[in-house]
């Protein structure tokens, strides 16, 4: 029996870490090129071990280093206010919905599940921000509109507090004369961190990755998040490239037009893979505790 489950876990193990490998090498693969000489990339294709280092697509990227870092302030800003108010609104509507004496509680629960299978569509939505809410060029723009987008977040939260805090301990504040709000704020937030910390992370990375907002509702250069920033110099390379290709007489020798992609991808997932490692333990702990419950 023993030596069962020893070559289980030797097994599982092995799995597992020719998981992980498959998993990491396309990330060092993506740094080694953004740091390859752009000829060598051209000549001999991708490479773990590059022949000659060149670190001109960040230059590149970084010759304005001003915008960068206001793009990365402005991207840092939303993911944090964006996540925490969506926190708030999400813990406020499931709540209520984890109840069992909420009136109404079926038609709400239907019309929030309505919303993750139709929307208004992209036309009427931008109508309505822009003209009736007139968050065009604000840095609202790149908030608001993922707020009420997050249906799927409040079914997930309520189910935890349905399956995860017990009815009992509910009375058990009440008797002691508890409201619903104190309730909320100091017996079943604190019962439900794992939760939160996991939708913390998936809204925050929504934020972060986030830059279809910003290419609708933002034509301000100096509200563009790091996304759309990188975004616009990405397109800015190729137009310059395809224009020199047309015939024009533009120098395009200096700019890298294959690392720089590498180069972006590199700066826009740096941030979030240095911050990951903080949340790992609350967001393993609640998948963990909604894989058992599920």
């Amino acid at each position: 029996m023993v030596e069962s489950n020893k070559s289980f876990q030797v097994v599982a193990h092995t799995i597992m870490a020719l998981l992980s490998l498959f998993c990491l090498l396309p990330f060092v693969l993506l740094i080694v090129s953004s740091i390859t000489n752009e000829a060598m990339l051209i000549r001999d294709g991708y490479s773990f071990f590059p022949r000659s280092i060149d670190f001109s697509a960040y230059k590149y990227l970084l010759f304005d280093s001003g915008n960068v870092l206001r793009g990365y302030g402005i991207s840092i800003l939303v993911a944090i206010v964006g996540t925490l108010v969506s926190l708030v609104l999400t813990t406020l509507f499931a709540y209520p919905l984890a109840r069992k004496n909420l009136p109404g509680k079926g038609p709400i629960a239907f019309f929030l599940f309505f919303t993750m299978l139709f929307n208004g569509g992209l036309v009427p939505s931008y109508i309505m921000w822009t003209q009736t809410f007139g968050i065009k060029n604000t840095i609202w723009a790149l908030i608001v509109p993922n707020l009420l987008m997050a249906a799927f977040n409040v079914i997930l939260m309520r189910t935890y507090f349905t399956t995860n805090v017990p009815e009992a301990v509910i009375e058990a504040a009440k008797i002691d004369g508890a409201g619903e709000f104190r309730t909320l704020l100091n017996v079943v937030l604190p019962m439900s961190l794992p939760v939160i910390s996991t939708l913390a992370l998936l809204v925050g990375l929504g934020y972060w990755n986030d830059w279809l907002n910003g290419l609708y509702y933002i034509n301000k250069d100096n509200l563009y998040s790091i996304q759309v920033l990188l975004n616009k110099m990405l397109l800015d390379t190729q137009f310059l490239k395809s224009t020199a290709a047309a015939g024009m007489s533009i120098d395009t020798s200096k700019i890298p037009s294959i690392s720089i992609r590498m180069a972006v991808a590199v700066m826009g997932t740096l941030p979030i893979i240095i911050a990951y490692p903080f949340f790992q333990r609350f967001f393993i702990k609640g998948i963990s505790i909604g894989a058992v419950k599920g």
